[in-house]
């Protein structure tokens, strides 16, 4: 069990176990690069609880939505990223590719694009 007080030794290896210990750790090792990625890659909604910094940076949200290895990431993980990243095509694409659902995550301008793209529509006009 950790808490505010442990080391990142301590977090790294309990993230290891459970991705959502997270959590418990301090704000400042939820910032940590390396602690994140490990959480995210253990359970992706991890990604819940790292630092405001590291939900907007790209390597960290597709390796919690995206294929990494041998491990299939869960796409729901998209509604803790960023809306800058909500709004980047290759991380919905990321998330899409492990969930359907995870388009209720994207912006609104990639709902739109996907739905076109679906109807094959070339131009939705507002009235």
């Amino acid at each position: 069990m950790i808490d505010k007080t442990s080391t990142k030794a301590e977090v790294l290896e309990a993230v290891r176990q459970w991705g959502g210990a997270l959590q418990d750790a301090s704000y400042e090792l939820r910032g940590d690069k390396e602690v994140v990625m490990e959480a995210v890659r253990e359970n992706s909604l991890a990604l819940e609880f790292a630092s405001e910094e590291l939900r907007n940076d790209k390597e960290v949200v597709l390796a919690a939505v995206g294929y990494n290895g041998n491990l299939l990431r869960n796409g729901r993980a998209l509604r803790y990223a960023s809306e800058e990243l909500k709004n980047d095509i290759d991380v919905v694409r990321a998330a899409l590719s492990k969930s359907w659902t995870a388009v209720t995550y994207a912006s609104r301008q990639i709902q739109r694009n996907i739905i076109q793209d679906w109807l094959g529509i070339k131009e939705v006009k507002n009235d």
